[in-house]
């Protein structure tokens, strides 16, 4: 007969398995998911809400665009209430064409990200500063005068799932206040809007 001491030590292993079956089952990356990752953190997810993927539009059946593992990628705008990422295009006459996310804030890249691979170098305080434009599994994302097949994703190491243009992870600037607002442009040298092809969307 087992002692109650003996059959708890033997449940740990048991324990510690569905650790690590919850995060892989949370990983950002493919489906089959790579690696353990901590839980994604609201912060970074503040702006987005949650939106069946396999039905991003009531009423409609749009045609995917483009699929990067999980992620459903559609040209065009999503209805209003489903809660997908939108991406659309802000003409600017000081820097020309831009992207924004569905509410008109800005989007920007950072000079320090390598688009190839697609990898961020801004995290802890930069993060906190210039927050991550990211997606949840349950999303779609539309992009509407940006090429679909310029947009996808990378998983962060805190396992959010960072939206990229052109292979550059986009972020927003925490002091752009309301839509329309550009104060990240040229900060620092390195932060500039993101232009439709992921190219900084500077001065002519």
């Amino acid at each position: 007969m087992f002692s109650a001491k003996r059959i708890t030590r033997s449940m740990v292993p048991v324990a510690a398995s569905a650790v690590v079956l919850v995060g892989l089952l949370s990983a950002c990356g493919s489906d089959e998911g790579s690696q353990a990752v901590p839980a994604a953190t609201a912060a970074t997810a503040s702006t987005q809400a949650t939106a069946a993927a396999s039905e991003p539009v009531a009423g409609q059946a749009p045609t995917v665009a483009k699929t990067q593992g999980w992620l459903k990628i559609y040209a065009g705008t999503a209805a209003a209430g489903t809660g997908a990422v939108q991406l659309n295009i802000v003409d600017n006459p000081a820097v020309g064409k831009y992207v924004s996310d569905g509410a008109g804030r800005s989007l920007y890249r950072f000079d320090k990200d390598t688009a190839q691979p697609s990898a961020s170098n801004c995290s802890g305080q930069c993060a906190v500063t210039w927050p991550p434009l990211t997606v949840n599994r349950d999303q779609a994302l539309f992009a509407a005068g940006v090429d679909p097949q310029q947009v996808g994703f990378i998983e962060r190491a805190d396992g959010t799932c960072q939206i990229t243009v052109g292979g550059w992870p986009v972020y927003y600037f925490s002091k752009d206040a309301k839509p329309g607002d550009l104060l990240g442009q040229g900060v620092g040298g390195t932060w500039f809007a993101v232009a439709p092809n992921g190219a900084k969307a500077v001065a002519k």
